[in-house]
């Protein structure tokens, strides 16, 4: 079973040199992460913030940075904070993210799995 999951922010990370991060990874989360991440002292003081702080717990690398943590997180661009979140509802739905497709030669339909990198 995969539990590590590589994507490509649609916009990326700007660290305070400047320098563009976009590739990184996220894994599973456990059920740890979420009890954790209630517990967290910015989550008691803003229930919006448990997005933040999970996620900043699963996702294990973004491209350049020595730590990813909740405060990288939060100075993400929203469309990469949507994008994280989506990508965090499929992996850690019941089913492993996948969507139709269908053989362009013979027309029958069957499921790949999703890939999470956004060119561009």
């Amino acid at each position: 079973m995969e539990t590590v999951f590589d994507f490509t922010l649609p916009k990326g990370y700007l660290d305070g040199s400047g320098q563009l991060h976009r590739k990184g990874k996220m894994r599973l989360a456990t059920a740890a992460d979420e009890i954790g991440a209630t517990r967290d002292p910015r989550v008691l003081s803003n229930p919006s913030y448990l997005t933040i702080v999970i996620l900043g717990r699963v996702v294990t690398e973004l491209e350049g940075l020595e730590m990813v943590s909740a405060n990288v997180i939060e100075k993400l661009f929203t469309a990469d904070l949507a994008f994280l979140q989506d990508m965090y509802q499929r992996i850690n739905d019941i089913e492993p993210p996948t969507m139709e497709a269908v053989c362009p030669d013979c027309g029958k339909i069957f499921r790949v799995p999703l890939n999470f990198t956004v060119e561009g």
